[in-house]
């Protein structure tokens, strides 16, 4: 299978690029996804080996601020069972979960984060789920060209 791009969103005061490369291995599972529709691409279409623009959300300016690499398939949300979570949701069972959840890796933390207002000036992103009204989603595909778009403009010095 060819190895496909993807855009996760993420509140930095949440959870950060910085959060993640500050992590022993610089890896974390992807928690939190409570819409359905992003839980299917979770369980159904990222793949370990697919690229990720980590894009922070709710901040200004919104951004992609580096890359990941998904490190491992789609497995049960451990915070859906945990009572203690903020993710925790008292309807989901063991037997059949419905949240799941991807392993990144850090790949790299752009000298100079792509900013929402530079990617909507920028021809070749003109397409882009992420720049459609309405497109909410927190996992979004992206296309190789659009992938390598961003990550031309995030190593400029």
């Amino acid at each position: 299978m060819a190895k496909r791009y993807w855009l996760f969103k993420t509140e930095p005061d949440v959870y950060s690029i910085d959060d993640l490369a500050a992590e022993s291995d610089r890896r974390t599972y992807w928690e939190g996804v409570r819409n359905y529709q992003a839980r299917n691409l979770l369980r159904d279409e990222v793949k370990k080996g697919d690229g990720v623009l980590f894009y922070h959300s709710r901040v200004k300016p919104m951004c992609v601020a580096g890359t990941a690499k998904v490190v491992r398939n789609g497995y049960p949300d451990p915070t859906q069972f945990d009572p203690k979570s903020k993710y925790h949701d008292s309807k989901a069972k063991r037997d059949d979960p419905p949240w799941m959840v991807v392993d990144i890796e850090l790949d790299q933390v752009f000298s100079s984060p792509v900013t929402l207002d530079e990617m909507r000036e920028m021809p070749a992103l003109k397409e882009m789920m992420l720049l459609r009204r309405g497109a909410r989603l927190s996992i979004q595909p992206v296309t190789a060209d659009e992938w390598k778009t961003i990550l031309k403009r995030g190593k400029r010095k």
